[in-house]
């Protein structure tokens, strides 16, 4: 263990020590930990920062409404709703694929390359 390890450890030993860990919001619940593994490991970070700061880029955050719609349509038992979120989600789609011609995504060797995968993750 290095120096800058040790010392971390110390503050943190003497922070639960003195209480000062003990008020903290969501103490004693189960950690939701979120799965990355669809995201390369070099922008784990980063998204993880974005995310905790309120920002996803759109392409994400229409991704995770397609997600959602998918879910409340499929869980639908009047068809007249069904057929709403059918229609939401078709809406959401065509946004989705608009913004990625727009930012020329599909040219990008990045997106070509995890494209894929990103969308299996999705579910789309």
């Amino acid at each position: 263990m290095d120096f800058a390890s040790r010392m971390a450890e110390e503050k943190i030993q003497q922070a639960i020590h003195d209480g000062e860990l003990d008020d903290l919001p969501g103490k004693g619940k189960k950690q939701e930990l979120e799965d990355l593994s669809a995201i390369p490991e070099d922008m784990r970070t980063s998204y993880l920062m974005m995310k905790n700061s309120g920002y996803l880029p759109d392409e994400v955050r229409l991704q995770k409404e397609l997600v959602s719609l998918q879910e409340m349509m499929d869980l639908a038992k009047d068809p007249e709703q069904k057929e709403g979120y059918r229609k939401q989600l078709s809406e959401k789609e065509i946004q989705l694929r608009m913004l990625m011609e727009k930012k020329n995504m599909n040219k990008n060797s990045g997106f070509r390359k995890y494209s894929g995968k990103i969308n299996k993750r999705f579910g789309i």
